[in-house]
């Protein structure tokens, strides 16, 4: 997306400007873990290094440059990803199906990889989602071009995966109230949370 082309320190700012999300979403996330794994919508990798990933994709070039270089990088899109069949023990996915073309396609490319892929969404109807809505339609550079999704409707896009469990965090409304410890939630209860990772493995395993 050329917004992220064009804007990709102002992306990689996001993360120093509200620490406590972020820390909230890192332990969210860490909870689940992806040791070892790839990182789908690597971007300027704030999830996949400090969480102990290997190595992140992403088409946009100008977030690569912003990574830390001790990731594998490539270019390239999650819908078609230039990675060989169960190379990784893990995919992460954070905060990118709302901004690609076919999240299905994504997540199938992610169980093609991986025998277990992590989906970390902001559910639509919660207090943090609305809110990315409102900003979203009011113009904001990134809200403005995200489908947001709710949790179930991740769980139903993801044909061949088999859901084993949901973490979530952010359950204070905007503004929040400091940093939050994740809780494993059942998908109706994440539907709330203003970050939720759904753990799926590969049905047969």
């Amino acid at each position: 997306m050329d917004v992220f082309k064009k804007r990709a320190g102002d992306y990689d700012a996001w993360y120093e400007k509200y620490p406590d999300l972020y820390q909230s979403e890192l332990r969210a996330v860490s909870k689940i873990g992806c040791i070892g794994g790839v990182e789908i919508g690597v971007g300027t990798g704030r999830f996949a290094a400090p969480l102990g990933l290997r190595a992140g994709v992403d088409p946009v070039r100008e977030m690569l440059r912003l990574a830390p270089r001790e990731l594998d990088l490539v270019e390239g899109v999650g819908e078609l990803l230039p990675i060989r069949a169960g190379a990784y023990p893990c995919a992460l996915i954070v905060v990118t199906l709302c901004f690609v073309n076919s999240p299905e396609a994504v997540l199938r490319e992610a169980a093609r990889i991986a025998p277990r892929v992590v989906a970390c969404i902001v559910p639509r109807e919660s207090p943090w989602g609305r809110l990315y809505l409102q900003m979203g339609a009011r113009g904001h550079p990134f809200y403005s071009k995200a489908k947001f999704y709710t949790v179930a409707e991740v769980v139903k896009m993801a044909q061949g995966l088999a859901p084993a469990r949901v973490v979530a965090t952010l359950f204070n409304p905007p503004p929040g109230g400091g940093v939050e410890e994740p809780v494993e939630a059942t998908v109706e209860e994440a539907e709330g949370a203003g970050f939720a990772c759904i753990e799926f493995k590969r049905r047969g395993i």
